[in-house]
């Protein structure tokens, strides 16, 4: 599948969103019912995107690369790209949504990400733990936000709107809007145009 890709996206793991890799990549995904594309978003043939019980949604003019996995409840809006080899998988059904991932206009997400919207149980140690089954949590990444290489998003998250969150970083609480947030686990070490605000105000 890999070279059939290279040959069709000429050696490009950016997708444009026309000719016959656009058609197949789109072919491709809405195979599956409860899948819904806008026209003008660019989907890789080699991606993998599959609903599950769920629903997913990609708004215009996104991307989608080689390799990304997209799975169960995913929402995805305008202007956004999921780079190659990431993740994300959403849980709960349409109709009650509880481990939905949302993500916002204008967002970036960079290469080998995980972005999972639930958690093993493991409460019982007399019970295997494949048996105890999912804790599903949404997860919220707002509009405008850059998301560094191999950073993992932990369930029940929200990541504020014009965020950069470091590559190799993992974030298991909640992100305040406009903050640089870095290390395991991720934590704002300053606020976006932070110099100009603090110029602002001895004008």
């Amino acid at each position: 599948m890999s070279f059939l890709v290279n040959l069709l996206c000429r050696g490009s793991n950016q997708p444009s969103s026309r000719g016959f890799a656009a058609w197949l990549g789109r072919w491709l995904a809405l195979r599956n019912r409860n899948v819904c594309i806008a026209p003008d978003a660019a989907i890789s043939p080699g991606a993998l995107i599959n609903p599950r019980n769920g629903g997913i949604e990609i708004g215009a003019r996104s991307l989608v690369a080689a390799g990304a996995i997209i799975a169960g409840n995913v929402k995805i809006g305008q202007d956004s790209s999921v780079q190659n080899y990431t993740v994300i998988v959403g849980y709960g059904t349409q109709e009650n949504p509880v481990g939905q991932i949302r993500i916002g206009n204008g967002v970036r997400i960079a290469a080998h990400c995980m972005i999972v919207g639930g958690n093993h149980r493991f409460d019982d140690p007399e019970k295997p733990i494949r048996e105890q089954g999912i804790e599903p949590k949404p997860i919220v990444i707002e509009d405008d936000v850059w998301i560094g290489g191999r950073v993992n998003i932990m369930a029940g998250v929200t990541i504020g709107h014009g965020c950069v969150i470091g590559a190799g970083s993992v974030v298991t609480r909640d992100i305040p809007p406009m903050s640089i947030a870095v290390g395991v686990p991720a934590r704002p070490v300053s606020r976006r145009n932070s110099e100009k605000n603090e110029q602002n105000k001895h004008l």
